[in-house]
């Protein structure tokens, strides 16, 4: 498949909502429109922790690059469906540890390019590309992944908050390994998703999220093992992201949108529902 590098204001959908631009504004972010924030209404009346959990990934990604770039020596990252830029993006991070780390982002939203390529001008050791996540051989194809990374080293492949946009139909299992699958040993694939218990409540918001346009399939966490179950999982583990080693101190995000500062802290109620992930290595 072939993308057009160069978005335009006709290629940014304002009817349907985008998961981008949903995720950008429960983090705090400026770029959606009323489609996207009615979604993100209906889904926290019927899943209220949907806000906290996102904030938790994201709070997430800084841990595990951190890890990353310090106890791993990863040099270079791929972060499929990278969405909106934010504070503490992974380049951003990875320099706080390693000023000589190069990283691609991806995504298929041409908004995130149009901003991503504005906070990376004059940036030569980063890009980000437009590509479907699912179109693996096209990324590994492309001419600035081909000159940012080299896979005779150790390379981190970060899926985070999208394993639930990958349902079983779309072949997750192939989506998550073609890159480490070709990485050196000792690469990393660092990974999130939406998991719940109840089998039930986990169909009815695949069928929600889904009937509102965007790809989705909840997991829980014995399906999303199995999806990971040939790469060591680092300490501790997958879990839910809140005990993915927690530091007392890290950069915080910024402030919710006054309204839905009402779901703050909804997760602490309903724990049913939460990101669950990790840090995986390859032998």
């Amino acid at each position: 498949m072939n993308y057009d590098d160069q978005p335009s204001l006709a290629d940014i959908p304002n009817d349907v909502p985008t998961s981008a631009r949903a995720y950008g504004w429960l983090l705090g972010g400026k770029d959606n429109y009323e489609v996207d924030r009615q979604f993100i209404r209906k889904q926290l009346e019927a899943h209220p922790a949907g806000l906290d959990i996102t904030r938790q990934n994201r709070l997430f990604l800084y841990r595990a690059v951190r890890y990353l770039a310090t106890e791993a020596g990863i040099r270079q990252f791929i972060d499929m469906g990278c969405g909106l830029p934010t504070d503490d993006n992974v380049h951003q991070v990875a320099r706080q540890f390693a000023p000589d780390a190069r990283v691609v982002y991806v995504d298929i939203d041409p908004i995130v390019l149009a901003h991503g390529r504005a906070l990376l001008a004059g940036d030569a050791s980063t890009t980000v590309i437009t590509a479907d996540m699912r179109d693996q051989d096209y990324i590994l194809e492309h001419e600035d992944v081909r000159r940012l990374i080299d896979f005779s080293e150790p390379v981190a492949t970060l899926f985070l908050s999208v394993g639930h946009h990958l349902p079983d139909g779309d072949d997750p299992r192939r989506v998550l390994h073609t890159v480490i699958d070709r990485a050196a040993p000792g690469s990393h694939l660092t990974f999130s998703q939406v998991a719940c218990d109840d089998p039930v409540r986990s169909a009815q918001m695949t069928e929600q999220v889904t009937s509102a346009g965007i790809r989705w399939q909840t997991r829980t966490p014995a399906e999303i093992d199995a999806l990971l179950s040939d790469l060591d999982p680092v300490e501790p583990g997958l879990v839910n992201l809140v005990d993915w080693r927690p530091m007392d101190l890290q950069p915080q995000l910024a402030p919710v949108p006054p309204e839905l500062e009402r779901y703050a802290g909804a997760s602490k109620l309903d724990r049913s529902i939460y990101e669950y992930g990790g840090v995986l290595r390859k032998r």
